[in-house]
């Protein structure tokens, strides 16, 4: 009896064993769909973002086409306005000859004669101005164009993105400046040196996100040359970086509404474009950094904002 008993718990106790290396087994199926559920999320949000990236840059494309088109288009109307007012201007101005009449008076006559003589050569000088400015109408256009451009610059000529700020040291001669590397989504990041050493420490700066205005032209500031600059909002008593939207990553664009010109490649210093624009740069009541009212905008996920100044200025 006792034997029986004895095998009978053993069948209970190998039962019990199965339930659990099937439950063991289910359970590690579980986990293995799970991981490769995570490994193809994460799949999925590397090519999204890779996506997104080529839509910004076919929309970038497409903002420079448009601009392009709207300048020959300016400079045709231009051309076509000059070549009218060349015509205009030749037909009024077209020699009328009349039959000479003989005078008694020979001085009269020599005076008449030297007066025609003197007003055709005028003629012919002013025709020859305007036939040599016409001479090469597309370069003409084309400078009419870049004069008007120099006298009204807006703030779709800056090139503004979004960077994380790598690693902050002090300036080797300077203790005000920080020299600081800074992602912008570009294959190797670009040195920068800011002046905010003594208005927070380098640890607030490290690994944060920022705005950084990229096409100025390279500069070396007390020896080390900075590539970008880094875009601040400031008042009378504190300085402090712009903060990107959430979701914002490296190498996002600053975009602004009814400012769709692409970006000039670099600055030109002498233009002073950056200088001219910021009197209408500005934070407003509650921190939005703007351009004459028109939000700084990273497409599709926000806008960027100054963490503590209120109506303040931009630098």
């Amino acid at each position: 009896m006792a034997g029986k008993s004895e095998g009978k718990l053993d069948a209970k106790e190998e039962e019990q064993m199965m339930e659990f290396f099937s439950h063991q087994v289910q359970l590690l199926k579980e986990k293995a769909m799970l991981q490769a559920s995570v490994r193809e999320e994460k799949k999925l949000l590397v090519e999204n973002g890779k996506l997104k990236k080529d839509i910004d840059d076919l929309k970038r494309r497409l903002q420079e086409t448009r601009r392009k088109k709207a300048m020959k288009i300016h400079q045709e109307r231009v051309l076509t306005a000059s070549i009218s007012a060349m015509k205009a201007t030749v037909l009024e101005e077209s020699p009328q000859t009349d039959a000479s009449q003989p005078s008694a008076d020979s001085t009269a006559q020599r005076h008449s004669t030297h007066t025609h003589s003197t007003g055709g050569r005028r003629r012919r000088d002013r025709r020859g101005a305007r036939v040599e400015s016409a001479t090469y109408p597309e370069e003409r256009a084309e400078a009419v164009c870049v004069l008007e451009r120099d006298h009204r610059p807006d703030v779709s000529q800056l090139d503004l993105r979004i960077g994380r700020i790598l690693t902050v040291r002090k300036h080797p001669d300077s203790e005000s400046l920080y020299v600081q590397e800074v992602d912008l989504g570009e294959p190797a990041p670009r040195t920068v040196v800011c002046g905010l050493a003594n208005h927070m420490p380098p640890e607030q700066l490290q690994d944060s996100l920022a705005v950084l205005l990229c096409n100025v032209k390279p500069v070396k500031v007390r020896g080390v040359q900075s590539q970008a600059r880094l875009v601040c909002a400031a008042n009378q008593d504190r300085i402090e970086p712009l903060d990107p939207p959430r979701g914002a990553l490296p190498g996002d664009r600053v975009t602004f509404q009814n400012y769709p010109g692409g970006a000039e490649k670099e600055l030109n210093p002498k233009r002073r474009i950056w200088e001219r624009l910021l009197p209408d740069l500005r934070t407003d009541a509650k921190g939005v950094a703007n351009y004459k009212g028109v939000a700084f905008e990273v497409r599709g996920k926000g806008l960027c904002r100054a963490p503590t100044i209120n109506n303040g200025g931009i630098k």
